[in-house]
């Protein structure tokens, strides 16, 4: 007489439970990463409108190549005020007439409150060219 097996033997079952274990211990660590990375891209969208700002106005002044200057918040249409902060964007600053713009995250996004730092120079065509770094940079979690 011919035995039928009736379900999974417990080796089996422990088996799948390994990995299922290996699988989830390495997918969560990387949407978490994903989650903020996504979240960040809010950051980095609020700075776009200063960003043109600036780009207006190295065009407006017809500075040569080198770095930015003259383009201090309220002139050569750099706006007076910055933009207010909302969702994950704890603030968003001008230094100086050089156009360096930084913007801060909230602690919901991150407790470190990662930063985006957008440096601009103008190259020989007279286009502004702009260089991100801060401390998001680090953390991988922008370009």
């Amino acid at each position: 007489m011919k035995k039928v097996q009736q379900g999974f033997t417990l080796i089996e079952l422990m088996i799948v439970v390994a990995i299922i274990g290996i699988l989830a211990a390495v997918a969560i660590p990387s949407y978490q990463n994903y989650t903020k990375k996504a979240k960040f891209t809010e950051v980095v969208a609020a700075v776009a409108p200063l960003r043109q700002a600036i780009d207006e106005c190295v065009q407006s002044q017809g500075l040569g190549a080198g770095a930015v200057t003259g383009c201090t918040a309220g002139s050569n249409g750099v706006p007076a005020t910055m933009p207010a902060a909302t969702g994950y964007v704890a603030s968003i600053a001008l230094t100086g007439a050089t156009g360096v713009i930084t913007a801060t995250a909230t602690t919901a996004l991150d407790a470190t409150q990662p930063t985006y730092i957008l440096t601009p120079t103008v190259d020989a065509n007279g286009a502004v060219q702009w260089a991100s770094s801060g401390t998001c940079k680090t953390t991988g979690i922008c370009k």
